[in-house]
């Protein structure tokens, strides 16, 4: 069968060079500016983040790029590298949560966001994406383009966010909006924090927990594939992949249901007393043996072990333990197929061809029910890891996969 397809990345160069060329083909004029903002992979701590939780994402090197300009105006006029000859119109004058439909939701979205949020200066604009984030693929495409976004309109409209750490905060909190209630796609954080936050060279070790500063709430973790000879690699398996059905929104309410017959906050509290504990696993079940029904029982302990999973594999990584590191990767895939029923055939199918086929450890990455799955593998095994998964989907008759080798990448920013 052919060779399996490596999505390439664009460099800095020739993604502002391609917005900047569509957006004067489009509208006539040359940009103010080019913005860019990556796509993700979450290595560990999955469906944690809107339960106050640890996660560990790397930036990836694929990117969304935004051509923009301000208008004077409350109009906004957008065109996308998928449709070049189709432009699509709002209007920021009298909009509501949820009044703009299709993919132009997510970046006018920010705007509206932004104004709710007190910044009127905020007005109308054009923009033009091109984007080399597959789409659909779990990589985290939406956070991609409403951080291009939010970092495109702070500079343009002079909001002065984007400039530190702390004030990207400020726009995290705009793209997150933007999702959740102009989108209508649930999202807990940890993306935009991925794509706002995260340094070259490093994995992002993000903590949810509730009254956290930015610098006690995030910390860089080195994450040198090189040094240890490894690649990461990374297999959209092109199943299908839809976060705003209702199974996201299901398994975030069971998590606070279960809270609240908990009698806390949320499940950090919990997963902090079993790990406090002088028997983990008997404190767990304690906890677990308080909630009646399994369906939650389940999900409460993916939370909660998932959450010390994260801590784990910091460690082992940085001691160079890859076989633990791989081993915890595995927990992870197994946690989200039984306990969190998020996994699909293709990334359980992909998962289990990886491990075959030499990686240290494999998980599903990213919301689950579709999207991609991460293999650490030996360095330059990437290409035959990926061809073996692809050669089983097509016996057992899935969409042809596609791949890209993840290194840990740079945050959105301004690239022309």
């Amino acid at each position: 069968m052919a060779p399996v397809e490596f999505v390439d990345q664009l460099s800095n160069q020739e993604g502002a060079a391609q917005a900047a060329e569509l957006f004067g083909k489009t509208f006539g004029r040359q940009p103010q500016g080019v913005w860019a903002a990556p796509g993700r992979v979450n290595l560990i701590g999955e469906h944690t983040d809107y339960n106050a939780g640890l996660c560990l994402p790397i930036a990836l090197p694929h990117r969304t790029f935004l051509a923009l300009s301000p208008r004077a105006d409350s109009k906004v006029r957008l065109v996308s590298d998928l449709q070049p000859d189709k432009m699509v119109y709002s209007d920021l004058a009298g909009l509501e949560a949820g009044g703009v439909k299709g993919w132009m939701a997510y970046p006018v979205g920010v705007a509206w966001a932004l104004r709710e949020a007190g910044f009127d200066g905020v007005t109308g604009f054009d923009g033009a994406f091109v984007s080399c984030v597959p789409l659909g693929s779990g990589l985290s495409s939406s956070a991609a383009m409403t951080c291009s976004t939010a970092l495109a309109l702070d500079q343009v409209f002079g909001l002065g966010f984007g400039a530190c750490d702390e004030g990207r905060l400020k726009l995290i909190q705009a793209a997150m909006t933007a999702e959740n209630d102009m989108a209508g796609a649930s999202t807990g954080g940890l993306d935009q924090s991925a794509s706002m936050r995260c340094t070259a060279g490093n994995a992002l070790l993000l903590d949810f927990k509730p009254g956290l500063s930015p610098l006690q709430g995030a910390s860089q973790e080195p994450f040198d594939l090189d040094k240890y000879g490894l690649e990461l690699l990374v297999v959209d398996t092109q199943a299908h992949h839809q976060l705003n059905d209702g199974q996201y929104d299901q398994r975030r309410r069971s998590c606070e249901e279960a809270a609240a017959l908990l009698g806390v906050d949320n499940l950090r509290v919990v997963a902090d007393q079993v790990a406090a504990a002088a028997d983990p696993d008997a404190a767990l079940t304690q906890v677990l043996n308080r909630l009646e029904d399994p369906t939650m029982r389940k999900r409460v302990r993916h939370v909660i072990t998932e959450i010390g999973r994260v801590g784990l594999f910091v460690d082992a990584f940085a001691k160079g333990d890859i076989q633990q590191a791989g081993a915890l990767f595995n927990a992870s895939h197994q946690s989200l197929a039984e306990d969190y029923e998020v996994t699909v055939p293709e990334l359980d199918i992909a998962v289990e061809v990886a491990r075959a086929n030499g990686a240290y450890g494999a998980r599903m990455t990213g919301g689950g029910f579709g999207g991609s799955i991460i293999a650490l593998v030996d360095q330059g095994r990437g290409p035959a890891v990926a061809q073996a998964i692809a050669e089983r989907f097509s016996t057992e008759g899935f969409r042809a996969p596609r791949a890209l080798s993840a290194v840990a990448s740079a945050a959105a920013e301004q690239v022309a």
